[in-house]
């Protein structure tokens, strides 16, 4: 079997809560990556695309192909590595790193259909079969708006929710609707100097968040995040715009999180999550891996954490006004189950998928 084709094709989705107060865009871009082989089947792989996903696409059709053209499919960690090396100039991290990301999560969900196998079974096997969810919200300045999504994902059965607000009253707001009965995350992307994200943490702890996420500007200020992890009682996670185990590495060496966050439609792929997922278990530090894309995406991550027993729970980004899947990948009180068919276990819907498609 040898690869014939390399193709992308470039989403947008706008989400089904759309928010008018909301700073963030209302759609979902999505990078889809398709591998095929000279018998016909077909790898569907994503490749993150908050940004700039044309030129995702482009590092993908005009960098990494040509160096994949012919080549065997299955031999996935040595594709990776040629990918890596060839473009150690102008990669290593960024969008070269998140264009591999989405080849070899495609590369995995070709080998598994080749051989009839699931992903995570070709990973080690299926170490959790349902997997406790929460929902990620998206930044939402209408409080009332925040306390309707809250509350309708409590009725749903989830029974945890990240909150993407910065404000100590949004949160406590939050806290007072739900009371005991729904565990809450933090994320504030990034926004604070260390000595303000003690000050702001220290102020968020009463209200039991399991984890604040990145509260550090920059994301590469790993001493100041330290600084950080060490002086407040809430755990302190983060790593989504962490790349490779070499990233990593120094992310642990540093303390610089409580809980890792490694994205596989970003930070390299399938297997490199699993060898991070890995240096964490020898640091004892569990990994809940960042899901911020499409279904595609969230299949391919729900497979990394099915394989891997330190991944602690399982981010669902917010819904889309149409699924792109034929089955969608469903939470059913509080808990996600990983899709069981060979590869990723998702198959396209191949007329809402043009429906959404971005000419490039």
């Amino acid at each position: 079997m040898k690869i014939k084709d390399v193709k992308t094709t470039v989403l947008s989705v706008p989400f089904k809560r759309r928010i008018a107060s909301s700073p963030w865009p209302n759609t979902r871009f999505a990078v889809l990556v398709r591998v095929v082989s000279d018998d016909g089947t077909e790898g569907i792989g994503e490749a993150f695309a908050v940004g700039v996903p044309t030129v995702v696409a482009g590092v993908i059709e005009r960098g990494l192909k040509p160096m994949l053209l012919g080549e065997d499919p299955s031999a996935i960690e040595r594709l990776w590595d040629k990918m890596y090396r060839a473009t150690i100039v102008y990669g290593r991290k960024g969008l070269v790193t998140i264009a591999m990301s989405g080849v070899e999560v495609a590369l995995w969900d070709l080998l598994g259909k080749s051989r009839g196998l699931p992903v995570y079974e070709m990973l080690g096997g299926l170490a959790q079969d349902n997997v406790r969810a929460y929902a990620s919200l998206l930044r939402i300045r209408d409080r009332k708006k925040l306390i309707k999504d809250v509350r309708g994902y409590l009725d749903e059965g989830y029974t945890a929710v990240k909150l993407h607000e910065s404000e100590v009253e949004s949160v406590k707001i939050v806290r007072d609707v739900v009371g005991d009965g729904m565990d809450l995350m933090l994320d504030v992307n990034c926004i604070w100097t260390p000595q303000t994200s003690i000050v702001m943490a220290r102020k968020l702890e009463k209200y039991g968040a399991l984890w604040l996420e990145e509260p550090v500007w920059p994301p590469d200020d790993l001493d100041g995040s330290a600084a950080v992890a060490q002086a407040v009682d809430i755990p302190i996670a983060g790593g989504e715009n962490e790349y490779t185990r070499w990233g990593f590495k120094d992310v642990l060496e540093k303390r610089a999180f409580d809980i890792l966050q490694p994205d596989a439609i970003k930070a390299g792929g399938l297997l490199e999550c699993k060898k991070i997922a890995g240096i964490a278990e020898a640091w004892n530090v569990p990994v809940a891996p960042h899901c911020w894309c499409s279904p595609v995406g969230t299949a391919a991550i729900m497979h990394l954490i099915a394989s891997t027993p330190s991944c602690i729970l399982a981010e669902m980004p917010p819904e889309l006004e149409a699924d792109i899947l034929k089955k969608p990948i469903a939470v059913r009180k509080g808990m996600v189950e990983v899709p069981k068919g060979p590869g990723l276990g998702i198959e396209l819907d191949e007329k809402t998928v043009a429906k959404y498609t971005v000419k490039t």
